[in-house]
């Protein structure tokens, strides 16, 4: 079976959102979310008083308990497109633009008073963790549906995954910046010749 693209990924999505946000919500994504985000925005807020740090955890712990399922959905349905590097670069620019948008609205109306700070380590924690969840997905861990498996199985996985993710990431950074380098060798050499 022939893989998807990101635009019929995104098609569908944009179609049939009932079938593909709702029934595919993503529980597991929906609870890891909104318990490591909510305890991110307890620590960034526990600076101006434990009110402001527990307001800020339970904005979040609603804010991302309803909508990070969503967002886990879509993420999956990424995670079948190819080719992989379009579908994780999508991810990584549409979902924070959305989330992000979402989550500032939702806290300036709440008042949370370390918002800017807030807001940008939540960022930077969907940096990572989108690209991760993308690499966990498509090796069928943190999914929903038919190739599911039971949560305590995934959280087994984890560990060796993310082993997996880090070396994956620094194997890439190191090729492309082996790679920068023979051409700039090969520029020079090309550029010393000449002389």
């Amino acid at each position: 079976m022939t893989a998807p693209s990101v635009a019929t990924v995104l098609g569908a999505l944009l179609r049939d959102p009932i079938t593909h946000l709702v029934r595919r919500w993503n529980w597991k994504a929906a609870l890891l979310s909104a318990a490591s985000r909510s305890l991110l925005f307890f620590a960034v807020n526990l600076p101006a008083g434990r009110r402001a740090a527990v307001a800020a955890l339970l904005t979040e712990l609603v804010f991302r308990g309803t909508t990070s399922g969503c967002y886990g959905a879509i993420t999956q349905a990424l995670g079948r497109a190819e080719p992989a590097w379009a579908a994780t670069l999508t991810a990584m620019l549409l979902l924070p633009l959305v989330t992000h948008s979402a989550e500032l609205t939702v806290h300036w109306l709440r008042g949370t008073a370390r918002l800017g700070e807030s807001i940008a380590a939540s960022a930077a924690f969907t940096a990572v963790s989108t690209a991760f969840h993308l690499f966990a997905m498509r090796r069928g861990v943190l999914v929903v549906g038919d190739a599911r498996r039971p949560l305590h199985d995934d959280l087994r996985r984890l560990p060796r995954l993310v082993v997996a993710f880090i070396a994956a990431v620094l194997d890439g950074t190191v090729g492309r910046l082996a790679r920068a380098s023979r051409r700039r060798l090969r520029v020079l050499g090309a550029g010393a010749a000449r002389l």
